[in-house]
């Protein structure tokens, strides 16, 4: 399972169908569950009080500072983190996204892109990715180079 936590408000319809339509194809163990938390709390929370004990979690920070990688490589990255048996945490900032002292602590910093995207279309990407993951982890006709 892949926990994803999110900073600030919960989608918007649009955004629930999109993350829906993918969500209903996810297995074990790419299937996800979504926390939501207002945003100044969750970077205060995980500033002072890091609840991811290290070799138990592989915590993935969403930031346009992080390093952009491909999709093979991010499936890579999930296979390792479920092989190894860790959790695989993804943090989704709000608006501001996360303090460094956040990125620090986390085990990898993911860009999607030099771009920054709203949290609500960084959830999507997010969730699509994680699918072309799956994909291409199991061989699926999904993802094609």
């Amino acid at each position: 399972m892949i926990r994803i936590i999110c900073g600030g408000k919960k989608n918007a319809g649009w955004a629930l169908e999109a993350i829906a339509e993918y969500e209903k194809r996810l297995r074990k163990p790419y299937d996800l569950r979504w926390e939501f938390h207002d945003e100044e709390k969750l970077n205060r929370r995980l500033s002072e009080d890091w609840p991811f004990e290290r070799g138990s979690y592989y915590v993935i920070c969403c930031d346009e500072r992080g390093k952009n990688i491909s999709s093979g490589e991010y499936s890579s990255i999930l296979s390792r983190a479920f092989v190894n048996g860790r959790e695989v945490v993804i943090l989704i900032g709000g608006a501001y996204g996360f303090p460094e002292s956040v990125r620090e602590k986390a085990d990898f910093v993911w860009s999607f892109s030099k771009l920054v995207f709203p949290h609500i279309m960084a959830r999507i990407i997010t969730v699509e990715q994680t699918y072309r993951a799956s994909q291409i982890a199991m061989g699926g006709k999904y993802h094609h180079e």
